[in-house]
Parts: C-alpha cells; sequence; structure tokens
C-alpha cells in the first residue's frame, strides 16, 4: 500500500522574477547577435554563439515556465516524475516544484468511464477510465446515497438511505492504490449500509424483546450511525478516505409489509394505552373504596365492595362515556 510523503515545493514569486529575467535576458541577446551579425568586425563573443545561448536560455524559461502551480486552502497536488511517486504538497499559493511533474495520473481504464447498472439496484459502477488529475481536494464532501431495500435482521425489507461526509486523508492511497476513490467510496458505502442494516431489526418485536434493550433501527438513531461510520472507516482506509459522520436519512418500511406492519404497530399503541388506562383505574378504584370506608361514608362488604368495583371501573375504562342508572331501590334489587 501506498503512503503519503511530503513534498515541499519552492515559492512561485521568486521563480516567476527568475523566469521573468530568463525571457528578458534571452530576447536581449537574440536582438544583440543579430545586430552584430550586420558588422563586418565583432569583438567579444561570437554572434552565432550569443545566438545559441539565447535560444537556450528562451528554451529554459519556457520549462521553467511548466513548473508553476497555484493550491487552495484544502488542495493538494501529487507529484510524480516519470512514473515515480516524488510526495504530495499541501502548500498553499502560488508554488514552483520540477517542470517534469505529470500533469494527470492517466488511468488504467479507456478515455471514457464505462459503467454498468447492477441488476435490481439501479447503482451504477464505475468499471475504470478515470482520469486522475494530479491536483486534488482534501476538503470534505458529502454524499447522499439513493434509498435501497434490504433485510433487517428479523428478515422483514425495510428501505432504507445514508449520507456520509468524508475527506481524502492519504492523497498516496487515494490516487495509486485505488482506480477511482470517489466511485470507491460511493460503491462502499452501499455495501456497508447493507451490512450495518442486516445487523439490526427494524423496531423491537413484543415477543423476542419484551424489556426493549437490544439496539434497533428505529429507535437507537446514534448507535447505528456509530456503526455504519466504523464499518466505513474501516473499509474506506484502503482508499485513503477518512469517514467524519454518518447518519441515516430514510427509514420504513418496505411497501409491501408498510400497511401490515403500521396496523401491527396501531396495535401494539392501543393496548399499550389499554394497559395504561386499566392501571390508573385500578388505583383510582383503591383509593375510592378506601377513602369511603376510612371516612365513615359508607359500609362496605364483600358483594357491595364487588358492585362498586365493577362500576367505577366501567366508568373508567369504556370509551364513551356512561349512562348512569338511578337504583330507587335497595342495593339487591
Amino acid at each position: 500500500m501506498s503512503v503519503e510523503k511530503k513534498a515541499h515545493a519552492a515559492s512561485g514569486w521568486v521563480m516567476l522574477f527568475v523566469t521573468i529575467a530568463g525571457y528578458v535576458m534571452s530576447v536581449l541577446l537574440m536582438i544583440v547577435s543579430f545586430v552584430l551579425m550586420g558588422e563586418a568586425v565583432h569583438r567579444g563573443m561570437s554572434p552565432l554563439l550569443m545566438l545559441l545561448l539565447s535560444i537556450v536560455l528562451f528554451t529554459a524559461s519556457i520549462i521553467c515556465s511548466c513548473g508553476f502551480f497555484t493550491l487552495q486552502p484544502g488542495q493538494a497536488r501529487v507529484c510524480v516524475l516519470f512514473g515515480k511517486y516524488v510526495g504530495t504538497v499541501r502548500d498553499e499559493g502560488l508554488r514552483w516544484a520540477n517542470p517534469f511533474y505529470a500533469k494527470s495520473l492517466g488511468s488504467t481504464g479507456s478515455a471514457e468511464a464505462t459503467t454498468i447498472e447492477a441488476s435490481g439496484t439501479g447503482t451504477k459502477v464505475n468499471l475504470g477510465g478515470h482520469k486522475h488529475v494530479a491536483k486534488i481536494s482534501t476538503r470534505a464532501r458529502t454524499y447522499t446515497g439513493d434509498r435501497i431495500k434490504v433485510n433487517d435482521k428479523m428478515g422483514n425489507p425495510i428501505e432504507i438511505a445514508t449520507v456520509i461526509v468524508w475527506h481524502v486523508a492519504d492523497t498516496a492511497k487515494a490516487v495509486f492504490d485505488v482506480d477511482d476513490y470517489e466511485s470507491y467510496v460511493e460503491m462502499i458505502t452501499e455495501t456497508a449500509l447493507r451490512h450495518v442494516a442486516s445487523l439490526y431489526a427494524y423496531d423491537h418485536m413484543e415477543d423476542d424483546d419484551a424489556k426493549a434493550t437490544t439496539i434497533t433501527l428505529r429507535t437507537n438513531i446514534e448507535e447505528v450511525s456509530e456503526a455504519l461510520k466504523s464499518e466505513l472507516s474501516r473499509k474506506l482506509q484502503i482508499a485513503g478516505v477518512e469517514v467524519d459522520d454518518a447518519r441515516l436519512t430514510h427509514l420504513a418500511y418496505a411497501q409491501e409489509i408498510a400497511q401490515a406492519m403500521l396496523r401491527r404497530q396501531q396495535a401494539e399503541a392501543i393496548i399499550a394505552a389499554r394497559k395504561k388506562i386499566v392501571e390508573g383505574a385500578v388505583g383510582m378504584v383503591d383509593m375510592a373504596l378506601s377513602q369511603l370506608s376510612e371516612g365513615g361514608v359508607v359500609e362496605f362488604d364483600d358483594d357491595r365492595k364487588a358492585v362498586m368495583a365493577s362500576n367505577l371501573m366501567v366508568v373508567l375504562c369504556g370509551d364513551s362515556e356512561a349512562q348512569p342508572v338511578v337504583n330507587t331501590g335497595t342495593l339487591y334489587q
């Protein structure tokens, strides 16, 4: 695996002055050589030698002009000399380096990128042909993945999508160890998301997890996002990419089971609400009977307590308002 090495590039302003001086000197020498050729007697340097020197100086100035480049904050240039990796320049501003450093790093594929569409997923896969430039960005980037259909831990089909924030940490790995690091990030993001989604259930199943302590996709977003980030960081190390953050942007049951799961959730909500109502009603009945007995308002035997408790439970747990019936006789009529 490649490892990034730091390279130093000279200040471009100093070399700019030297290059301009070289152009000026070459033009002056050329003019002087033409003037001396017209004279019969020559003193000092031969005009032909002076003309040759001006041509050499002009050619050297042109070559030196090819060594200038600029880097903005968050950019780096990978320096490759005749196929050998020399280092990476991260110094911003106007810089000058060896003019023979490659301006582009070529590609192992054809001139145009060839893509295919993965069966059933709609994802386009790059088969090569990406032409790397020597200057690459090290700024933070975002990649928003498409919605994909996967099976959770319980085998239920779900739709899920993610967004990740990443940046190039090692330029040598990004350029030399993978053919196209951007396409590599996209493909690894999808595979990592599928793997993480299959490790957790969408939601707590009452029969399997009555205490609701296990991690699920819906209720433990932070834990799932951290697991996804760890998975991406591990797999993207080969490309010199560091993942800053990973979050789920969409999570839902697939359409074919969405209605059934919605009814299940509604049933669970109704059961939970009924359970809460019954617990509260039992407490209120106990409090009412205790206060009536302690205050001496009514003397209750077992039968009267049962009737009172039954009536109060009906009033407190009923869906509609209770319609009272006034008993004008005794309790047992």
